[in-house]
């Protein structure tokens, strides 16, 4: 290997390293003072319920760890947006389990709260996956209730879901360990079955304060809406136990009756590791944005590296191609990043899409779908190839061809940004915006609608029109405008806004395609493709 292997297997490690001590601070939640006030109350954090709750030695992949990070500083911030949450086994059955996070404002509901809550449910809408919630919340934020009240994508969205998902025929299991007030207290009672704590878990449209102040009656919260009252009176719930230890056995042993549904039918076999080490997957990526082979990534993660080029001498700014990950059959759509040649002798830059390579990857696309075979997408994209000769070639019509196949495409897509996600490349190499059931990020991601040198010299001349400026004043709003879109570049603005599930360890990306494609086959309807008018 040579010095500039070490120097990106040294970058990634450290970005790596970033990563985990941004997490750990993030896995304090609200901080010991709070969880000291959990424990006082015999209750467990967020984390260890679904701890106990998931099968031992299972994979747990957490969604949206970075959710609201850095945001509502003026509010002591929302690590992970208060709620715990993932893909998980429990009883052997894949499952997503939702957890409030009372260390955190109560467990509150913030605006991004709502938005995590809504993308975890639409992923198990999507997937067919059950769906268990582990309830401890105040109900929403009031100091910023006009952001998370009223609209479609707000708090209410959260109960329409829970109602749209029972007659799918999604099981969905409330275990109430804590408060459950306001509109908030829908949610378990439109899941399947309630189960409650005794002594703290609590389900009320208004608690004993506003009671008092909207009734004038006294009360207490136990009396109010506590398990006893709920299992005894109400029939609004199913089971009351004495400690959460014996409410999270029943919801196992409830996950353990639940019968067969029909999958997919995605194609698997008996796995292999790749025959490449994947280790080798920090020192082959540079983060200095040079050139570099995507083929030899891909051989890092797919099965025994065994991948079929499609179309090898076509269109080769975009590598396609068959393969397996973890058994499974997929389709890759990848980015060349290495400078290549072009059929007509011109050197094409890497990490552009040209005409060429538009058309091929939409070819690839529409076979997968009638294969029925899961797409991966891995991105490193700076954009469509601009300029006089790719806008007479009909570069917007070859991007349109491609972005119509991404955006009707019926089997599952999953997307990993290793590098840049730029302009139209993020949507035409499926984006947030293009539906990708799941959709990753490594340390390495960049998200915008350009690179920060060119927006910030495109900024520059707009601020500047009219004017001359000298070459000191000049670097100096340069400078400011590079650094604050660089800033909101990074993939931890993206997670903190979830326009990524979670940044990822790039040795994770083969485990969390499986796991994502194991749970796109628990949902056995693939809609008819059908593609709409584009130019041909």
């Amino acid at each position: 290997m040579d010095i500039a292997y070490n120097l990106s297997e040294d970058k990634m490690k450290q970005s790596l390293s970033e990563m985990r001590r941004r997490l750990e601070k993030i896995y304090e939640g609200g901080g010991k003072k709070a969880i000291a006030r959990q424990r006082e109350k015999n209750k467990l954090t967020p984390r260890e319920r679904i701890a106990y709750l998931t099968d031992k030695d299972s994979t747990f992949t957490e969604l949206g760890a970075f959710a609201g990070y850095e945001m509502y500083a003026e509010y002591g911030g929302c690590p992970a947006g208060g709620t715990v949450a993932g893909i998980g086994y429990v009883s052997g059955r894949q499952c997503m389990i939702v957890a409030n996070d009372q260390t955190v404002k109560a467990g509150a509901w913030f605006p991004i709260t709502g938005k995590k809550n809504l993308r975890l449910q639409e992923i198990a809408m999507e997937n067919h996956l059950p769906i268990i919630y582990l309830v401890d919340s105040a109900g929403v934020f009031l100091p910023m209730q006009d952001e998370i009240f009223p609209d479609k994508e707000h708090f209410g969205r959260i109960f329409r879901n829970n109602a749209k998902m029972s007659a799918m025929g999604i099981t969905q299991i409330a275990a109430v360990m804590g408060a459950c007030v306001a509109g908030g207290a829908y949610l378990p009672i439109m899941s399947d079955e309630t189960l409650m704590v005794t002594g703290n878990g609590s389900i009320f449209l208004a608690g004993p304060y506003l009671v008092k102040a909207a009734v004038g009656e006294d009360i207490d919260a136990e009396t109010l809406g506590g398990a006893a009252t709920h299992t005894e009176l109400s029939g609004i719930a199913d089971y009351k136990f004495d400690t959460e230890q014996q409410c999270l056995d029943q919801v196992r042993r409830i996950m353990s009756l639940l019968g067969e549904t029909p999958r997919a039918g995605f194609d698997r076999i008996e796995p292999k590791a790749p025959a490449k080490d994947p280790s080798e997957l920090y020192g082959l990526f540079p983060h200095d944005g040079k050139p570099y082979d995507m083929v030899d990534l891909i051989e890092r993660i797919v099965d025994d590296s065994a991948f079929d080029q499609f179309k090898e001498d076509y269109g080769k700014t975009i590598v396609c191609g068959y393969a397996r990950i973890d058994g499974w059959a997929v389709g890759i759509v990848a980015n060349q990043r290495k400078i290549v040649k072009s059929r007509k002798g011109e050197m094409q830059m890497g990490g552009v899409i040209y005409n060429d390579s538009a058309d091929k990857a939409a070819r690839f696309i529409l076979n997968c779908n009638q294969k029925k075979i899961p797409l991966v997408f891995l991105q490193d994209v700076t954009g469509f190839m601009v300029g006089s000769r790719s806008e007479h070639a009909g570069i917007i019509k070859d991007g349109a061809k491609l972005v119509n196949a991404v955006a009707n495409s019926v089997v599952p897509k999953i997307t990993i940004i290793l590098g840049n996600s730029f302009g139209a490349g993020n949507y035409a190499m499926c984006g947030k915006a293009y539906d990708p059931r799941f959709i990753y990020a490594w340390p390495s991601a960049k998200i915008a609608v350009m690179g920060g040198e060119q927006a910030a010299k495109t900024l520059l001349q707009i601020q500047t029109a009219g004017r001359e400026v000298d070459a000191a004043e000049e670097k100096k709003l340069l400078d400011e405008i590079k650094n604050r879109y660089d800033t909101q570049t990074t993939p931890y603005y993206a997670a903190a806004r979830l326009w990524v599930d979670a940044i990822i360890d790039p040795l994770a990306t083969r485990q969390v395609i499986s796991e994502g494609i194991k749970a796109a086959n628990q949902n056995p309807v693939i809609p008819e493709l059908k593609l709409g008018v584009f130019q041909v």
